[in-house]
């Protein structure tokens, strides 16, 4: 195997840890929660870190490692939704007091899964596409900025695609579209609180990686996952 197809642990342990927070995310939005006056879902404790990470994987490694962990995240969260449904559709034991329970946070309806796929695979790939753009143009300067950018461009996309292939119909208009711009807000701010600590762990895997891809040469398609 060439050298530079080759993973190494920070790697995968972002890969890991972007995997559960996709997961966890998914079975947390079947809770709603306040943030001050602010309804908001509770997967949006733990969806961000999954940018936060696809920036980091996008800055260290580049565009086509960024691309593989996308993918993996996408197929993993897909495996546990349709295990989910699989188990859903099993009659429970009669003795059994859970099953209506268990429905409610694994019984995920189609519409939102397919919603939540399709939103997730075009944010993250606008994500790391804009982090890779601006790295090169930007000659590896102004990471905070980048990294906000970044997530501004995916997080919107991600919201504008989810909500409405979700919920189109089933709320108000206005009220659909707010929920859509506080979501695009409260997850960039938490992007910009967190810089500190991202800033931190990017330079540390560069010095411990020997690693600075810039993606001057690079195949932008999102299909091509064997080009590593």
């Amino acid at each position: 195997m060439k050298k530079e197809n080759m993973v190494s642990v920070p790697f995968m342990i972002l890969g890991i840890v972007f995997c559960v927070c996709l997961i966890a995310s998914n079975l947390l939005e079947t809770k709603l929660i306040m943030l001050g006056p602010i309804v908001v879902t509770g997967g949006l404790l733990v969806f961000p870190i999954s940018y936060i990470i696809n920036d980091c994987i996008a800055e260290v490694w580049g565009f086509r490692k960024a691309r593989l962990i996308i993918w993996l995240g996408f197929l993993m969260n897909f495996f546990v939704v349709s295990v989910g449904k699989l188990a859903v559709a099993i009659p429970g034991a009669p003795f059994w007091e859970g099953e209506e329970h268990f429905n409610f946070i694994f019984g995920l309806a189609p519409r939102i899964a397919m919603a939540s796929f399709m939103a997730f695979l075009v944010g993250s790939f606008i994500n790391a596409y804009i982090m890779s753009k601006m790295k090169v143009a930007y000659q590896g300067k102004n990471f905070s900025l980048r990294a906000v950018v970044s997530t501004i461009g995916g997080e919107t996309a991600d919201s504008f695609i989810f909500f409405p292939l979700a919920f189109g119909g089933l709320m108000p208009f206005q009220e659909m579209i707010s929920l859509v711009f506080v979501q695009i807000f409260l997850k960039t701010f938490y992007e910009i609180i967190i810089l500190p600590v991202t800033i931190r762990v990017v330079n540390y895997i560069k010095q411990v990686e020997g690693t600075d891809v810039y993606d001057e040469n690079v195949s932008y398609k999102f299909w091509k996952i064997r080009d590593l």
